[in-house]
């Protein structure tokens, strides 16, 4: 089991594929295809999180794996645009349809889920975000959306943080294909791998989103912020508002880059802000830690 020291607690982490498609909606594989797939590369938790409609998950075989009851949802959104709202933790019998994107986030809380906003990088603003009173947060890396650009959506990230909202960000596969498989996931910090305790540690925050890099530990003590990962190439921490980033310059090739495995800072006396650490490998894969207050 790995397992993560994460702000003062050992806590084991269960690598998560949390936006997955089936031929429940537009996926091409059927739900136990999916299940194969995933329990074949060790993972550890699946959420179904088809269109419109929820699985009933509590009837699959989970290959070991902890099956989580999810849905996307698309109300109508800003300007005409459809949302697309990434709910997990849902009943299965969870209507699929609302007429607001915040109909269907008060919806989600309601019943005790958790929801996200799927690959905003290039749909919608970061104050059309913030407009969603209760929204749990974004993909910050989302595979399926690599090939129109929009697979990464740092820059919204920095700017939701930046206005004040603590936001977690999530990475997925939001997988429909083959070549959606394996290449972004969740790191979910908690006791054990129940959904009760998943769903928890997902609305505190307690999780990093990762394209491969492993964080080991990420801690914040006596004013200073320090992490330990495996091997990488970079490894920056931004700070909201105000705090330059501060850590390694980028190298121009792997070959001339140093294996770092530590970042260590301290932002001195008075600092009142959020701070998130982002590391990258050779293979030009990040890693992301969830924004801290402090």
């Amino acid at each position: 089991m790995t397992t993560i020291r994460f702000y003062g607690s050992e806590l084991p982490v269960f690598k998560s594929a949390l936006h997955i498609h089936s031929n429940v909606s537009d996926g091409d594989f059927s739900p136990a295809e999916v299940i194969g797939l995933y329990a074949s590369q060790g993972y550890d938790v699946l959420a179904f999180t088809d269109h419109h409609k929820a699985n009933p998950v509590s009837a699959y075989d989970g290959q070991g794996m902890t099956l989580l009851s999810g849905i996307e949802l698309h109300p109508k959104g800003p300007r005409d645009v459809q949302w697309h709202l990434l709910a997990l933790g849902v009943p299965e019998d969870f209507p699929g349809r609302y007429p607001t994107g915040q109909a269907a986030v008060d919806a989600v809380k309601a019943v005790g889920g958790v929801i996200y906003c799927a690959h905003p990088a290039g749909v919608f603003t970061s104050n059309e975000i913030l407009d969603l009173k209760g929204i749990d947060g974004i993909e910050v890396s989302n595979s399926n959306n690599r090939f129109t650009g929009w697979e990464s959506a740092e820059v919204c990230w920095n700017e939701l943080i930046a206005q004040g909202f603590v936001c977690p960000a999530v990475a997925v596969d939001d997988t429909h294909t083959h070549c959606d498989l394996y290449r972004n996931w969740t790191m979910i910090a908690a006791p054990d791998k129940t959904p009760a305790s998943l769903l928890d540690a997902l609305k505190k925050g307690n999780f990093y989103a990762t394209q491969g890099p492993e964080f080991k530990s990420i801690s914040w003590e006596n004013g200073c912020f320090e992490a330990e990962f495996t091997e990488v190439v970079e490894a920056f921490l931004y700070g909201y508002p105000g705090m330059e980033i501060v850590g390694t310059p980028g190298f121009p090739t792997p070959e001339t880059a140093p294996q770092l495995t530590h970042l260590k800072f301290s932002p001195g006396p008075g600092f009142r802000g959020k701070i998130r650490c982002r590391i990258r490998d050779k293979f030009n894969r990040c890693a992301w830690s969830m924004p801290i207050t402090f």
